[in-house]
């Protein structure tokens, strides 16, 4: 449930920055918001923050780092400004990509500078989309390492961070957001006064109505994000009169091991890897990436594929911990020729060899994907996969500094949002997505809200 209410004649507790929500863009917005002086509350809903973050793989795409100058990778804001319009197809609002080109290196080196984060660059496989390696992640590649990195500092920070308390309420006077009201676990009720309100809490890909409503193609895909995301934030923003974006566009995620529910790294598809139905038979060009594929891989056959790859790939891939994980649970089959592989994942023989056999070594295939260098060689290996919706891109349309948008244009006065609550730069659907991008916008618009003055 999400309401409105006008401010009562007292808050039980009142802070100078209320941030809703715990998991990086949360975290983020708290370290921030510290820094520049300001009381800080964050308050999560979850028994312990971690958020859609912590299901991710933690990767956020930076431009013109130490990093990749460290990793000889020659890069700048305005090629990933490039690089976002291109693959959103130029739907996007040239101002806030700017805002998140220019703003991604500066947060992940405060980040490492300011509260030491071990980050390094990806640098042995290429993500959809980006022309330079620029995926920043920590060591175990994995995103609960991250929210456990940004819980641990915050918490060292001394910034307080209340849990189990869900946002049911926010108070207003006109478009000035006065406070919330905190439900308990035991169904009762707090109310905090706040000086500024930062949404950094859902998207609302939890909320199957508003997905079926906004979202039809992918309305049948399983459920892999966060079950906190329940479009809150929509809602309030809605009602207060602000503006919304993009609600049709999605990350979803078109290589999730079934039926074990393990995301299988994308590397498995860009280091020369393939997507074939229960027929044995390729049916797109892979290389767009892997949110289009979520649509693509529901449309066939019992909704499910096959992806196919090779032990050189999967040494790429144990970099990443889901991988492993689906390793050790059986997901990922490995077998010395094509016809023992097929038989191990329920595949016509004849049809797999055929079409691995109508990969060109070099050029265009029939899908338009262009292929170069190696080809798949024994051991092979593959994975039975579905399409899965993994979080919302569309939201509250917000300026470079996290500040919610009315109908009209203007600024609320004291209204943020950043993460999961705010319009990204994916562009309307799925074909925009950006590997890193959902991160990116948690980052860098949760940094910006944070510090940004009331």
């Amino acid at each position: 449930m999400a309401d409105l209410a006008l401010t009562p004649d007292a808050f039980d507790l009142s802070v100078g920055t209320l941030i809703v929500g715990g998991g990086a863009c949360g975290m983020v917005a708290a370290l921030a918001a510290a820094e520049a002086g300001q009381e800080v509350l964050v308050v999560e809903a979850d028994p312990v923050p971690q958020g859609s973050t912590a299901l991710s793989a933690g990767l956020i795409p930076a431009a013109g780092t130490r990093f990749q100058r460290d990793a000889g990778i020659d890069d700048d804001p305005a090629r990933f400004a490039a690089d976002i319009q291109r693959k959103a197809k130029d739907e996007n609002d040239p101002a806030l990509v700017a805002a998140l080109a220019e703003g991604a290196g500066p947060a992940i080196e405060w980040l490492a500078d300011g509260f030491g984060l071990p980050f390094s660059v990806v640098t042995d496989f290429d993500y959809p989309g980006h022309s330079r390696r620029r995926m920043h992640g920590l060591p175990s590649r994995a995103g609960r390492e991250l929210i456990d990195r940004l819980r641990a500092t915050v918490e060292g920070a001394g910034i307080d961070v209340i849990c189990e308390r869900r946002v049911e309420t926010l108070f207003h006077d006109g478009p000035r957001v006065t406070g919330a009201a905190l439900t308990r676990p035991d169904g009762g009720t707090e109310t905090v006064g706040c000086d500024k309100l930062v949404l950094a809490c859902n998207g609302f890909g939890g909320n199957r109505d508003m997905v079926a409503r906004h979202m039809p193609d992918i309305d049948g895909a399983v459920w892999f994000g966060h079950d906190g995301n329940r479009g809150e934030a929509v809602a309030w923003g809605e009602a207060l009169g602000a503006a919304t974006r993009h609600l049709g566009a999605y990350q979803g995620h078109g290589n999730v091991a079934h039926p074990h529910g393990i995301l299988v790294t994308w590397a498995t598809i860009g280091e020369g890897g393939v997507q074939v139905n229960r027929d044995g038979h390729r049916f797109w060009d892979e290389s767009q990436g892997y949110s289009e594929a979520a649509r693509v891989v529901l449309a066939q056959p019992g909704g499910t594929a096959v992806t196919v790859f090779d032990d050189r790939i999967a040494g790429i891939a144990r970099q990443f911990e889901d991988f492993r994980n689906a390793e050790a649970q059986g997901a990922i089959r490995t077998a010395d020729t094509l016809s023992e592989l097929a038989e191990a994942l329920d595949l016509p023989a004849e049809a797999l060899s055929g079409a691995l056999a109508d990969i060109p070594a070099d050029g265009t295939d029939a899908f338009g994907r262009r292929w170069s260098g190696q080809r798949l060689a024994p051991p092979y290996c593959g994975v039975r996969v579905t399409g899965a919706l993994f979080h919302t891109q569309g939201g509250l349309e917000t300026d470079g500094t996290g500040r919610v948008r009315a109908t009209d244009g203007r600024p609320f006065p004291n209204l943020f949002a950043a993460g999961g609550a705010a319009c990204g730069v994916s562009g309307a659907g799925d074909s925009g997505y950006l590997s890193g991008n959902g991160l990116l916008a948690a980052v860098v618009l949760g940094r910006a809200a944070g510090a940004a003055a009331v």
